[in-house]
């Protein structure tokens, strides 16, 4: 019996039998996370201690202060150039206010010049109508003074007459104010008179009488005449060449 329990023990198929301590498991978790964490420091510390002997974190701390000098230094030219341009920019408003205001200037110039030169010609024409009312000497009765003729720029001939009594307190004349226009048409003769015929002529001293004639296409004047008739007898006449 002892023999078969013996050789049963040896063979094989024996049963085995395996003795463990009890230990649990958040017991054994904690041992493992304290090796590891001794690992990492240990491994920490040669890689910590192989910088120091090659040198490296000095370097790359020598990089850092150069990098932060270059930064700071960049930083102080961004505030110089910010300081240009704002001073730049005030030029340039100021420039601009200048700029504007002599425009003004200068078109409120040409304004008063244009204003300037049209009673200039105001002051000339009003000096030869008034011119034209003294007396000449030895003419008396009724008379044509002054008789001017302008083309527009609209193609329009504006026309003045100037009629004077030179007698002392004349009698008020009533009478007719007669116009033609001589020139030419495509190189042939041409004549034409006032659209609505002579114009009533009513005055005492002196009468000034203008208006606008509409000339035909095709058509250039080369002298006006302008004829003052009483009934039908003509009491002054004269004729203006362009």
């Amino acid at each position: 019996m002892r023999l078969r329990l013996l050789m049963r023990r040896l063979t094989v198929s024996a049963p085995r039998m395996a003795v463990r301590s009890a230990l649990p498991w958040p017991l054994r978790w904690a041992m493992l996370a304290i090796v590891a964490g001794f690992c990492a420091a240990i491994a920490l510390w040669a890689f910590e201690f192989g910088k120091d002997i090659a040198g490296l974190d000095k370097g790359n701390k020598s990089q850092l202060e150069h990098v932060q000098q270059e930064n700071a230094a960049l930083l102080a030219q961004v505030g110089v150039l910010k300081d240009e341009r704002n001073k730049a920019q005030s030029i340039a408003d100021t420039a601009d206010t200048l700029l504007t205001a002599g425009k003004v200037t200068q078109e409120k110039l040409s304004e008063l010049n244009r204003q300037l030169q049209a009673d200039n010609q105001r002051l000339k024409s009003d000096l030869g109508f008034f011119e034209r009312l003294i007396p000449a000497s030895g003419v008396t009765g009724l008379s044509i003074r002054g008789l001017q003729a302008d083309l527009q720029k609209t193609g329009e001939l504006k026309w003045q007459v100037l009629i004077i009594q030179s007698d002392k307190n004349p009698v008020e004349f009533k009478g007719r104010l007669e116009l033609t226009f001589v020139g030419t048409e495509n190189g042939r003769p041409w004549t034409g008179p006032l659209p609505g015929g002579p114009q009533a002529v009513q005055l005492g001293q002196y009468g000034r009488l203008e208006g606008l004639f509409a000339l035909p296409p095709n058509v250039k004047v080369s002298s006006l005449t302008a004829k003052v008739l009483e009934g039908q007898s003509v009491r002054a006449v004269q004729t203006l060449k362009l």
